[in-house]
């Protein structure tokens, strides 16, 4: 057995300031630096999803793709969404669930896009052999400094991919999932104490936490659970994209109470506990992970 000595919070994974860098969104994590931590080296599993089957949206890059190591790990089957831009990324997590010896089915395709949604539930159902996990991560943001630049596009596209594509892919999974099935949305710090910048994402954010909690109490006595991971300031591509001015990435994160961005890896138990049958009386909950910032 390895002895698990304390580790000081303030100095885990990258403490410091990070290099100023852009991408055209979505941005791709193999050419970020330093790349996110997704727990590729470091998740260990415990056997907590043996026989799972889950749908990852984002499931290339980040949170998303942090949650779906983290399920074959455990050992789940997983189904990632990505856009198709992000392709790299999707089959190097695809050689992960692999390698975790779980099967692993890649669909690309836009969230913005209903009948996508519907296809992309409708082929993870059927490639998987059942669906009982939906961990639904996949996000827009764009900061925009003044309102008066905000465009009607960008609103709505925010809205479709953040909100819209949670209605679309939940009423097509729920006649396939069984009693026992969890919802995970992934909700934000910015749906608390939004930033003057992220108006749209932060707006989605409010409306995530929202649906969640009405959610869930429609679906509790179907024996499904729904919850809520809420992230604060993590080193991901949508940071890099458009999410965080330019002249903001060194800093990202430093302003916490653990004065450092988090990492996407620093997630991946959260997902799994809410997942799995270990959080078998949770429901209606958002579990906030974001260096210290209050969820008030």
């Amino acid at each position: 057995m390895t002895e698990q000595h304390p580790k000081d919070p303030t100095k885990l994974y990258h403490p410091d300031k990070f290099h100023k860098q852009y991408q055209e969104a979505p941005g791709i994590q193999s050419k970020m630096d330093p790349k996110p931590d997704c727990g590729e080296e470091s998740y260990k599993g415990n056997d907590k999803m043996v026989g799972r089957k889950a749908l990852v949206t984002g499931g290339d890059s980040g949170i998303g793709r942090a949650a779906a190591i983290a399920y074959a790990r455990e050992g789940a089957d997983v189904a990632i969404n990505y856009l198709p831009e992000e392709q790299s990324d999707a089959e190097e997590v695809k050689a992960l669930i692999e390698e975790a010896g779980r099967k692993a089915v890649l669909i690309p395709g836009d969230l913005s896009e209903e009948q996508f949604c519907i296809d992309l539930v409708t082929k993870a159902h059927q490639e998987l052999g059942g669906l009982d996990v939906l961990t639904l991560v996949a996000g827009k943001q764009q900061a925009v400094e003044d309102i008066m630049d905000l465009t009607t596009e960008q609103f709505r596209k925010t809205f479709e991919v953040n909100v819209f594509s949670l209605l679309w892919v939940i009423k097509t999974a729920l006649p396939l999932m069984p009693k026992g099935s969890s919802i995970v949305t992934t909700t934000s710090v910015q749906g608390y104490n939004p930033s003057a910048n992220l108006l749209d994402y932060a707006s989605t954010k409010f409306a995530i936490n929202g649906f969640t909690r009405s959610l869930s109490k429609q679906l509790a006595p179907k024996g499904i659970r729904v919850n809520a991971v809420a992230p604060g300031p993590i080193w991901t591509p949508l940071q890099i994209s458009g999410g965080q001015p330019s002249e903001a990435i060194p800093a990202f994160g430093q302003q916490t109470p653990l004065a450092r961005a988090g990492q996407p890896v620093e997630l991946a138990d959260v997902y799994v506990f809410l997942a799995s049958n270990s959080a078998s009386y949770v429901t209606g909950q958002i579990y906030g992970v974001t260096g210290g910032t209050e969820l008030a």
